[in-house]
Formats: C-alpha cells, sequence, structure tokens
C-alpha cells in the first residue's frame, strides 16, 4: 500500500506530546526569539551584518569609546563571544580595537567611519523590526510582555549565578 508524504509524516510523527505541549513556556519563548532573530537577520543581510552585531553597533552608537569588557556586560554577552564578534566588526571595518592608554590590559573598542554611517540604515530596520513585532498588540499588551520578559530574564539569571 502506497502512503501519501503527508500521511506517512504523521504516522512517523505519532501521538505523543509535542515539546511545545510538554513546556510551553520555554517553548513560546525558544520559538518567539528564534522567529524575531530570523527577521533581524534577513533584514541585517542588506547591510552586510549578522544578527547580534548590530547590538554592538547600537550600544557604540549610544557611547563610543568603551572597553569590551564593558560592552560584554551591558549586551549580556561573555567574553569569548564578544571577543570574537568585536574582532568581526574589525575585520568588517566597523570597528577598532586599541589598549587602553592607562591599562594596557583592557581593550577599547571604538566606531570607524563606517561604522558610524550604518547607524540610520540599522536603526530603521529595527524600527520596522518593532513595528512588525508589535503588530496588533495594545500599549498594555507591550508593556506587560516586557515586564513579564524582565522577570522571565531574571528567574533565569538567578539560576545561572547559583552553584
Amino acid at each position: 500500500m502506497k502512503y501519501k508524504k503527508e500521511d506517512l509524516d504523521n504516522k512517523l510523527c505519532g501521538d505523543s506530546l509535542s515539546l511545545a505541549d510538554q513546556n510551553p513556556l520555554s517553548f513560546a519563548i525558544f520559538a518567539l526569539a528564534r522567529s524575531h532573530r530570523a527577521l533581524a537577520g534577513q533584514m541585517l543581510r542588506e547591510v552586510g551584518l549578522f544578527t547580534g552585531q548590530e547590538i554592538i553597533l547600537m550600544q557604540l552608537w549610544n557611547q563610543d569609546n568603551q572597553s569590551q569588557r564593558c560592552l560584554g556586560q551591558a549586551l549580556r554577552l561573555d567574553h569569548s563571544t564578544i571577543a570574537k564578534s568585536v574582532r568581526r566588526l574589525e575585520d568588517a571595518g566597523l570597528v577598532a580595537r586599541t589598549r587602553s592608554k592607562e591599562d594596557g590590559r583592557v581593550t577599547i573598542v571604538s566606531l570607524t567611519h563606517t561604522g558610524r554611517n550604518l547607524e540610520t540604515k540599522v536603526l530603521d530596520f529595527w524600527n520596522e523590526l518593532e513595528k512588525i513585532t508589535g503588530e496588533g498588540l495594545t500599549e498594555q499588551d507591550k508593556e506587560l510582555l516586557v515586564k513579564l520578559s524582565q522577570k522571565i530574564a531574571s528567574n533565569i539569571d538567578n539560576a545561572l549565578e547559583k552553584p
């Protein structure tokens, strides 16, 4: 007997509960983050950036000449992630790294002219992303989402601090 592809797929999937059914909160966060990141990535490719790089640039547009450590702390990134990301931005000509004159162990990250020139375009992308993300939500919905997200992040951070 020959099965249609959909029938075979359904048969192979079985009737077990999906991850979304077993852990709805965690799966909802995972799915939301993945979708948001995918759309941001699609938009950022237009200017040659990868998702996450724009966040570092935004931090520098807000306050240039920051230590790499401070950037990592502000963006909640570990040392190796921020170091790799900054190196890639430097390779792309968007930032420059220098050693602090006060303490040679400290790496200072600064925008280049090319990095500064991306600001308007990237902020336009993020404004569009914000608009798409909040479509159909009331101001109260948005405020509640932000409040709940901050609470969840705090719960997770507290769990990370435990031995």
